[in-house]
């Protein structure tokens, strides 16, 4: 296949569902939801980074670049996808949030192979027909196409991928690898779910 790939943990939330504390940092069974994210995903890519807006040093900490958004106001997701694709010394950037600790072992690949398949500006995973909107393989020239959309008011991500020449990829015999937590009574219920 010959592309190479980038990817952006996006850990640059306020975490207001979870009180307003970072989630990327908050713990599952003795780690940071991020150092799940990082331990899954690194093996898939040639390079890594980390987007985040506090708590800078403590994501330094995991080894790898930590980006803050360069778009200000926070624009959510999308200004962590932008300063990743800013960043990026790939051909493909694959967006990956912090709080989504089971992600499949082969999760690039395979919406790598669809993008390539579809000649597709980018990827999304899919479970049940319900897009996981967040979870991104995209072209990364598309960088200054996504800072326009962003200037001029864009923040929802499903609104970003209307513009693309997109492919869904489905993850059907796998959903509970694509559980996000955004409260605490999610994490707990993860928790239970790893037992490991």
């Amino acid at each position: 296949m010959g592309a190479t790939v980038t990817a952006v943990i996006l850990a640059g939330g306020r975490g207001e569902r979870m009180g307003g504390v970072d989630k990327g940092l908050q713990a599952l069974r003795g780690r940071s939801l991020v150092e799940w994210v990082l331990e899954v995903i690194e093996p898939q890519v040639d390079e890594l980074v980390i987007t985040a807006n506090r708590n800078l040093v403590r994501y330094l900490e995991f080894g790898y670049p930590v980006l803050q958004d360069r778009i200000r106001d926070f624009a959510g997701p999308l200004a962590g996808l932008h300063a990743g694709l800013t960043e990026a010394r790939s051909q493909l950037t694959i967006a990956v949030p912090c709080d989504i600790p089971l992600l499949p072992a082969d999760l690039v690949s395979r919406l790598l192979t669809a993008l390539q398949r579809a000649d597709a500006e980018a990827a999304v995973a899919r479970t049940g027909q319900r897009p996981h909107s967040a979870i991104c393989l995209c072209k990364t020239s598309l960088v200054h196409r996504l800072a326009e959309f962003i200037q001029n008011g864009g923040r929802k991500v499903a609104d970003w991928h209307a513009t693309l020449n997109l492919v869904y990829v489905d993850f059907d015999e796998q959903p509970g690898q694509f559980r996000n937590i955004n409260t605490l009574e999610e994490l707990r219920d993860v928790e239970s779910f790893v037992r490991c």
